[in-house]
């Protein structure tokens, strides 16, 4: 069964996503997520889940960060409040909170989301032995790989197929030290649209921001597989994810309705190239104007990866 995930940006973009046919609404709060379009309240997110659930879907909460000592305090009394309110699933990426989630006995089943570190069935395979019941497939793998691993997966591997990829991430404040070294007063956050380019490639887009975990440096373009959908399905790699952190609002809403419209068209036999062509075109059009498109490493050859 094809499911299709996707971020929120508000109570209101979340409902208008689950009316154009997104399964799973994936949510946070700051403190333990990374990279989430918006810091949702603990009233914001019981919401969510209640809409979702009211609509027969389900809320994936993200608890993908590492938690440091000052922060993994805080987990087991938000663990508590998930499995009070009743969420489906999370996203966890620090084996301490996997022992948390083990020791106090908390019900929330737990998707294994180790970033960069999810590149072989042996890894997602570890974690499935451990009580995982899906890992988030490292940006970085090729189709290739995908093809090559399939069969020896235990568990469900979600594949990114719309948004940005973060390419690099830091505890140190790398953009504050380099205010505090220049001697200016300036914002680090996601709102500033800061980005850093390559010496002598000026057209380079490399965004950065800052928050409670680090910083987060994210890749020149963008990512849209809406063409390859049809490959992933075959090889049974049927969980996509649309990451919206940046691209903002209704046009969010409008890309993940053309995604949703690919997946009925591919589970009765019906989508084409010329489909997935125009779909394409009309993503480019939806795309904030500022960021490119491509289709990130699906198409590289493993070989050349060094």
């Amino acid at each position: 069964m094809i499911e299709l995930i996707a971020t929120a940006e508000s109570v209101e973009q979340a409902e208008a996503l689950l009316a154009v046919g997104v399964d799973t609404l994936y949510i946070g709060e700051e403190t333990f997520g990374l990279r989430l379009p918006t810091s949702f309240s603990r009233e914001e997110q019981q919401n969510i889940i209640e809409m979702a659930h009211r609509a027969g879907k389900k809320v994936t909460v993200a608890l993908n960060g590492i938690m440091h000592p000052e922060k993994m305090k805080l987990v087991p009394e938000y663990l508590n409040f998930l499995q009070e309110v009743k969420a489906d699933q999370l996203t966890v990426g620090d084996p301490g909170v996997v022992f948390v989630i083990q020791r106090d006995g908390i019900e929330i089943p737990y998707i294994y989301d180790g970033e960069t570190l999810v590149t072989s069935s042996r890894q997602i395979n570890f974690w499935a032995k451990r009580g995982s019941i899906g890992a988030v497939l490292a940006r970085e793998v090729p189709f290739e790989e995908m093809k090559a691993m399939k069969d020896n997966l235990l568990v469900p591997a979600e594949v990114l197929v719309y948004g940005a990829t973060c390419i690099h991430q830091s505890k140190r404040p790398l953009l504050q030290n380099y205010y505090n070294f220049t001697k200016n007063d300036e914002s680090t956050s996601k709102e500033r649209g800061l980005f850093i380019s390559e010496p002598k490639k000026e057209e380079t887009h490399y965004s950065i921001y800052e928050d409670s975990h680090g910083t987060h440096i994210f890749a020149d373009n963008d990512v849209n597989l809406i063409g390859e959908l049809e490959k992933l399905h075959e090889h049974n790699y049927t969980k996509w994810k649309l990451d919206g952190i940046y691209a903002p609002g209704e046009n969010f809403v409008e890309v993940a309705k053309l995604f949703a419209d690919a997946k009925e068209q591919i589970k009765v036999g019906l989508w084409s190239s010329n489909q997935a062509q125009k779909a394409i075109e009309q993503i480019k059009a939806l795309h904030p104007e500022n960021r490119g498109l491509d289709i990130g490493f699906f198409d590289l050859d493993p070989d050349e990866i060094k």
